[in-house]
This record gives structure tokens, C-alpha cells and sequence, in this order.
């Protein structure tokens, strides 16, 4: 399973980072092969500077060894090995009337000392945090997310869009962080659902990324913008900041197992801004949408 999935995660990369290639029309993704001392190492591209996305990262890894100490006691184990495997990517488009996406899908085995699997599950999600909130993209997104689901049981839906809305909750701030998505960990083998099941659905999710998320750039890549609404997306990037660094498990798991901090990081937009109780004016587009993220909103 470990070898199919990083087999498919590899040809996924190539296949979303070549459109978006195409679609930003002038930077191309700096590619970086680096390799983890303890075993393992990764494939990480980066786009910066172009005339669509600020920065992006589109990274696949694949990492094995002895679970550090500090995730044999998250996990309630001991003396365990482990490889984990996923990609993960981050868009910040410079235009704020698109929204910054995020996308990750991971495959995880846990072993004894005798290498036998002793635990093993699938995760993933993708989500959308727009600047702007432009309702039909936001059901688009939500849309496509549900197609995927809904191919493989009506309960997937509506169960991972609530874990998404609830993951994804800068609670410190007491807002979302952006619309949502999915939001899926832990999928293991049950009397019902086997690790093939669990395969085919999250590579039906990640398969259906580009279209959830391509049009919406589409649509808005080429709208006017003001300075001021140009600040108001450095502003809430800085929302978005305080979540990768506060509360991302994903973010954790990378530091506490030695991961790539560059890959780690490469979620950080490049500019940001922090204002002292910054309040937007009451009945702008601004408070528009503060008021979904505070109330959390079905979109389909």
C-alpha cells in the first residue's frame, strides 16, 4: 500500500504543478530533492514571484525510522517504527479576490521490532480561505468536494465538512480560518471499509483538487484590486500564519519527527500584516466575510 500510494502521489505532483504552471503563465516550480538523515527525504517545488501565485509549494515526501519519543507518547505506543508519506500543498495568489487554497493527502504505518504493520490509516482534506468570498466559488469548492465524497458514501460529505469546520478553528481567535472543505485522519480498516476502500477515496479527492480549485482562479486571477484590499488580504494572511503555527498537526508532526523545515514552512505567504484590534468597517466585504467565518456556513 505504501509503495502504491507514494506512486500516486508522485504523479499527482507532476500533474497539478504542470497546470499550474500553465495557468500563472510566467513562473515555473524550483524543484528540490532533499533526504532526511533518519531515513527517507522528499520532492519539494516552489513557485514564487509569478503573475498569478506570490508562492506556492506543492511537496511530496515519504519518511521512515524510529517514532520519536515525544510521538510514541501522542500516539500511546512504544519502541515503534514508522513511514509516512503524503503530499501537501499551499497557494497564496497575489490577487486577493482569489482565495489561498490548501491540499493534503498522507498514508501512515506504525511498526513492532519485528517490522510487522501494526497500525496503518489513511488522511487528508483540502480547504479554501478566501479574502474576498464570492459565494458561487465557495460553492463550487464545496461542490466538487461533495462529488468526490458522495462516489463512495452519502455520510462522507457532511461528516468530513463539520470535521473540517472544526479543525480548521483558530481558537485563540475564536473564527475559522477559512470555508472549509474536507477534513479526514485516522481512516483505517473496519467490518465495512478495508485500506483499498480507504485508497480508492482519498485518491478520488485528491484527483478532484484541480477542478474545485482551478476554475475559482479562473474566474478571478484577472479582477482589479485596491492597495487597501490588497491589505486586507496581508492582514488575514496573518490569520492564517497563526493557525500553521499554533495549532497545524501536520506542522508538528514535521518538526517533532526532524522533517525539511523549508518544506515545513513553505505554507507562510511571503507578506503579512499584523494591526493592533483591526476592525473592518461594519457592512463592507471585509465584515462580509468575518461573519461566515464566525458562523461557519452549509454551502451546498
Amino acid at each position: 500500500m505504501k509503495d502504491k500510494f507514494y506512486t500516486y502521489i508522485e504523479k499527482l505532483q507532476d500533474t497539478i504543478t504542470t497546470k499550474l504552471e500553465a495557468i500563472d503563465g510566467e513562473a515555473t516550480f524550483k524543484e528540490d530533492l532533499w533526504k532526511r538523515p533518519e531515513g527517507g527525504g522528499g520532492r519539494t517545488r516552489v513557485i514564487a514571484n509569478g503573475k498569478v501565485f506570490e508562492k506556492g509549494g506543492v511537496n511530496i515526501s515519504g519518511v521512515y525510522g524510529e517514532l520519536p519519543k515525544s510521538m510514541q507518547t501522542y500516539f500511546g505506543v512504544k519502541d515503534a517504527d514508522f513511514f509516512a508519506c503524503g503530499l501537501s500543498l499551499v497557494l497564496h495568489p497575489k490577487n486577493p479576490m482569489v482565495p489561498t487554497v490548501h491540499a493534503n493527502w498522507r498514508y501512515f504505518e506504525m511498526y513492532d521490532k519485528e517490522g510487522n504493520i501494526v497500525d496503518q490509516w489513511f488522511g487528508g482534506g483540502q480547504d479554501l480561505t478566501p479574502y474576498y468570498l464570492f459565494d458561487e466559488d465557495a460553492v463550487h469548492f464545496h461542490k466538487t468536494c461533495k462529488e468526490a465524497c458522495d462516489k463512495h458514501h452519502p455520510e462522507f460529505y457532511p461528516r468530513y465538512k463539520q470535521r473540517c469546520d472544526e479543525y480548521f478553528w483558530n481558537t485563540h481567535r475564536n473564527e475559522a480560518r477559512g470555508i472549509g472543505g474536507l477534513f479526514f485522519d485516522y481512516c483505517k480498516t473496519t467490518t465495512e471499509t478495508t485500506m483499498t476502500d480507504w485508497y480508492n477515496f482519498v485518491t478520488e479527492v485528491g484527483n478532484s483538487f484541480l477542478q474545485g480549485y482551478v476554475p475559482i482562479v479562473e474566474r478571478r486571477k484577472d479582477l482589479a484590486y485596491t492597495k487597501t484590499q490588497r491589505d486586507w488580504q496581508e492582514i488575514r494572511r496573518g490569520r492564517y500564519v497563526e493557525f500553521n503555527l499554533v495549532h497545524d498537526k501536520g506542522t508538528l508532526f514535521g518538526l517533532k519527527t526532524n522533517g525539511r523545515i523549508e518544506s515545513i514552512l513553505m505554507s507562510l505567504p511571503p507578506h503579512v500584516q499584523w494591526h493592533y484590534d483591526h476592525q473592518p468597517e461594519k457592512g463592507s466585504e471585509e465584515a462580509k466575510l468575518l461573519e461566515v467565518l464566525i458562523r461557519p456556513r452549509s454551502w451546498v
